[in-house]
């Protein structure tokens, strides 16, 4: 009896194999499964991320386009009346000029004309002040190139050589940066090197 015990051990054993085999292929199904799953939910996840990401994208580009446009319509306001403050101080300036002309047509009154360009000058001048223009200082003052334009030189020995001696027309510099030159006379000595008078 013994004997035939252990045969029918024996026969058993081959026969648990193949159930063994078929739980290792269960469990590592279930694992592959479980990989699958949370690779699709990491996907997913990823996907739903891009697609916030592309959104807010899209609104960030729309919202910076319109602030372009909106920067560019200020810009080109702003040059269009960039100069309407100073145009604004001149229409004193024109209604000065316009009553002195009137003044002096119908009166032929020459003195009423005078008076009426000397207050328009003032105006004119109050106006540059506000603008921080001012005029360039010429008169007795040494030649300097970077404001004076000397348009011809004028032999004397009343002032110093180079020293201007006459303005033809005045120079303006606004916020200290020249705009036109001060168009000048400049001095030159009447006598030579050697102290002696030049020869005509």
């Amino acid at each position: 009896m013994a004997l035939k015990e252990k045969t029918k051990d024996k026969s058993q054993k081959p026969e648990d194999a193949p159930n063994k085999d078929a739980a290792k292929s269960s469990e590592a199904q279930a694992d592959t499964g479980k990989k699958n799953d949370i690779q699709q939910k990491d996907t997913a996840s990823l996907e739903e991320q891009l697609s916030i990401e592309k959104d807010r994208f899209v609104r960030l580009s729309a919202e910076f386009d319109n602030y372009r446009k909106r920067k560019q319509r200020e810009i080109d306001e702003f040059k269009k009346f960039a100069t309407e403050t100073v145009f604004k101080q001149f229409l004193s300036v024109m209604d000065n000029l316009e009553r002195a002309i009137a003044s002096a047509e119908s009166n032929n009154d020459h003195e009423s004309l005078l008076e009426g360009v000397k207050m328009t000058h003032k105006e004119i001048l109050k106006i540059f002040q506000a603008f921080n223009v001012k005029t360039v200082e010429a008169e007795n003052q040494e030649f300097d190139p970077n404001f004076h334009q000397a348009v011809t030189q004028k032999e004397t020995d009343e002032v110093p050589e180079n020293t201007v001696t006459n303005v033809l027309q005045t120079g303006y510099v606004l916020n200290d940066r020249l705009i036109r030159p001060a168009m000048v006379v400049v001095s030159k000595n009447t006598k030579n090197e050697t102290g002696e008078p030049k020869e005509n």
